[in-house]
């Protein structure tokens, strides 16, 4: 459940980098910004749950 909340979260992020971009808004673009580095740092904490609870 967590890597689909990440993923999710990477394309809303990637999504609006680009939309930011094309809007010339800088605020979206930081947003989109922390939405990515949001869904990896996601994605590592579950990653690393996941292992330490398969030992």
């Amino acid at each position: 459940m967590s890597y689909v909340l990440a993923v999710l979260a990477v394309v809303a992020g990637a999504f609006a980098v680009v939309a930011g971009e094309a809007d010339d808004s800088p605020g979206l673009q930081g947003i989109g910004v922390l939405l990515v580095l949001t869904g990896v740092v996601v994605a590592v904490r579950a990653l690393r749950a996941r292992r330490s609870a398969a030992r």
